[in-house]
């Protein structure tokens, strides 16, 4: 069972993205305003910490979280979403184009949990 799911809507978007700047990387934190949004950046454009988790990949993307944010959802099912307007910040890389990514969740049933992909920790600063 993933844990990571992506409308057709956002993956248009990731796919224009990644004509214009190549190959990205997800981020969510758990901080306040921005931070509580996925964040879409160039690879590399932002240092994951240490202990922070891969719940999976859009396209062929990394989508990190915040370790502190996945041990309060780690029970639930991310469904990454576009919307127009601007988030939070505007530094995530849909900004300039009037859409920012959304996360929707659910929480797994039992059977779902049993059946969860492991996820990656980042082991290195």
């Amino acid at each position: 069972m993933k844990r990571l799911a992506v409308t057709e809507n956002a993956l248009a978007l990731v796919q224009m993205l990644k004509k214009k700047f190549g190959d990205l990387m997800f981020y969510q934190a758990g901080g306040c305003c921005e931070g509580t949004q996925p964040q879409c950046f160039e690879k590399g454009g932002f240092y994951i910490r240490t202990g922070d988790v891969c719940i999976g990949e859009i396209a062929e993307y990394e989508f990190w979280l915040d370790k502190d944010l996945f041990e309060y959802w780690k029970n639930a099912h991310f469904t990454l979403d576009v919307m127009d307007g601007i988030g939070a910040g505007g530094f995530s890389l849909e900004t300039p184009y009037g859409k920012t990514f959304i996360i929707n969740y659910r929480l797994f049933t039992e059977e779902e949990l049993a059946q969860l992909e492991p996820v990656k920790y980042n082991t290195y600063d």
